[in-house]
């Protein structure tokens, strides 16, 4: 077994006793049936919020927790460290909502697992970022050189087109550079050599490759700075963070409540005094 082959881990913020207690009022709701369960749902005030270390978490805990508890709700954060448990839990009924990913990510695994989730509101989103102990810029790579690099599909291209706009590699001609892989490479004139990672990993192998691009929250959760990356993209729209939640909770007034919480002032507030440099949706600007 590789060490990407490993059962990913899912870091719970939870006691044990709160992951029972969710699991009884998630089988009640099934057993009093769907009008019941749809009422409970409208009225429920308290809420189980996943996001992924870093970034995420640290993004709700500053600056959506607070204003929700000010509604009165109660909040449970659980902390993931995997972009795969999150979306899953949420299926299962583990979480109410999450907060990880971008929307590309969404509906693709979405699509691919068969699961009813959609995008509620976007978020700020740290930046995906090229990081070396190696080199200072990327114009000293060398031919041969070793990058690492997210293994999951969306952030794959994300990061091959990083590449491209600094002039490392070319993609073919009409590619569709949200769904890019190696594969796709026109050019690679420095024969670098491209290893993809679980995306949880990418911090670790910087000790063993010349260049490391890393999720912004992964780099942020292993105490890498986003003003030592010797090359940050330029995020764009679809590449920004999601509130993500199951379809028949979407118009719910919890979820409202989510959503405004993100559009409010208060939180702009946060992000712009805690989270510099991040890439933010039109209504955080």
């Amino acid at each position: 077994m590789t060490a990407f082959q490993r059962p990913l881990r899912l870091l719970p913020l939870l006691p044990r006793r709160a992951w029972l207690s969710a699991l009884a009022a998630t089988t009640a709701l099934a057993l009093m049936g769907p009008g019941a369960a749809l009422a409970q749902s409208a009225s429920k005030k308290e809420l189980v919020i996943g996001g992924t270390a870093g970034s995420n978490i640290d993004q709700l805990k500053a600056g959506i927790v607070p204003l929700l508890e000010k509604k009165g709700y109660q909040v449970k954060l659980v902390e993931f460290n995997d972009y795969v448990q999150p979306n899953l839990a949420l299926a299962q009924g583990s979480l109410d909502a999450n907060f990880f990913q971008h929307r590309v990510y969404l509906r693709k695994f979405a699509a691919d697992q068969k699961l009813d989730l959609v995008e509620l509101v976007q978020g700020p989103i740290a930046p995906l970022g090229v990081y070396s102990t190696r080199r200072k810029t990327l114009a000293e790579a060398r031919e041969g050189d070793r990058v690492t690099l997210p293994n999951d599909p969306s952030n794959l291209a994300r990061a091959l087109v990083l590449l491209e706009q600094n002039h490392l590699v070319k993609l073919k001609a009409g590619i569709d550079p949200l769904r890019a892989s190696e594969k796709d490479l026109e050019a690679n004139p420095l024969k670098l050599k491209l290893i993809p990672l679980e995306a949880a990993q990418l911090p670790r192998s910087l000790g063993d490759a010349e260049y490391a691009i890393v999720n912004g929250n992964f780099a942020i959760s292993s105490g890498l700075k986003l003003t030592e990356a010797v090359a940050l993209e330029k995020t764009p729209d679809h590449y920004l963070n999601v509130v993500a939640v199951k379809r028949a909770d979407q118009d719910t007034p919890w979820a409202r409540d989510i959503a405004e919480a993100y559009r409010s002032k208060e939180f702009k507030a946060v992000v712009d005094s805690r989270f510099a440099g991040y890439a933010k949706p039109a209504f955080l600007q």
